[in-house]
C-alpha cells in the first residue's frame, strides 16, 4: 500500500499531488528556476530592465500537468504573463538570454568547466536599433571574458559593430568568403575621407 501510494505521488497521478507534477518534472523545475534566474540578469540588460523570467508551475490547460513553464514579468505593467505573448524581437532576446543562462548554470554545475563558444543564428533582423545595441553590448561583455561569440546574420547594421567577420559573397560562378577585421574598416574609412 505504501509503495503504491509513493509510486502514484511520484508519477503525478495521486489526488495528494495537487499540481499533478511528476518527480522528474519537479527536479527539472528546480533546475529551470536556476536557468531563469541566470537568464534574467542578461534579459534585463537587453530589455532596459523591462523583463524578468520566472518559472511557473501552473497547470497546463485542461487536464495537463504542470512544472516546466516560463513566464515573463513586465516591469512596465507589473503583470506576469506567458512568454508566448512576447513579440518576435522580444522572443529572440528572451531565447538568447535563456541560452546564456543555461550556459552559466552548466558552467557552475560542471565545476567551472566553461562553455567558451556560442553561435547565434539569425533573429537580429527582428530587433529595433536600440534593442540591437543592447543585445550586442551583452554579447560584447561575453567576448571581454574570453568567450567566442559567432553571429550568423544578414543584417547590414551588424557590420559597424562586428569588426572581425567572414562575409559570404555569391555570384554566378559560386561563393567567395571574405575576411574582414577592424583594421580593414579603419583603412576603408580613411580611403573614404581621402587620407590614404
Amino acid at each position: 500500500m505504501r509503495v503504491a501510494r509513493l509510486a502514484s505521488l511520484t508519477a503525478g497521478t495521486s489526488a495528494d499531488n495537487e499540481r499533478k507534477m511528476r518527480l522528474e518534472s519537479y527536479v527539472l523545475a528546480a533546475r529551470l528556476e536556476q536557468v531563469a534566474a541566470a537568464a534574467t540578469a542578461r534579459l534585463q540588460l537587453m530589455s532596459s530592465g523591462r523583463y524578468t523570467l520566472v518559472h511557473s508551475d501552473a497547470r497546463a490547460g485542461g487536464r495537463g500537468r504542470s512544472g516546466l513553464g516560463l513566464h515573463v514579468v513586465d516591469a512596465w505593467t507589473g503583470i506576469e504573463r506567458d512568454t508566448a505573448t512576447l513579440s518576435g524581437g522580444e522572443t529572440f532576446f528572451a531565447s538568447l538570454a535563456l541560452a546564456l543562462g543555461l550556459a552559466d548554470v552548466v558552467t557552475d554545475e560542471a565545476g567551472g568547466v566553461r562553455l567558451d563558444t556560442l553561435f547565434i543564428d539569425e533573429g537580429f533582423g527582428s530587433l529595433d536599433d536600440q534593442t540591437l545595441d543592447e543585445v550586442l553590448d551583452v554579447l560584447d561583455s561575453l567576448r571581454e571574458r574570453d568567450r567566442s561569440v559567432g553571429i550568423v546574420s544578414h543584417v547590414a547594421d551588424l557590420r559597424r559593430r562586428v569588426t572581425t567577420r567572414l562575409e559570404v559573397v555569391k555570384d554566378r560562378h559560386g561563393s567567395v568568403v571574405r575576411h574582414h577585421t577592424a583594421f580593414d574598416q579603419r583603412l576603408s574609412a580613411r580611403r573614404g575621407r581621402g587620407e590614404e
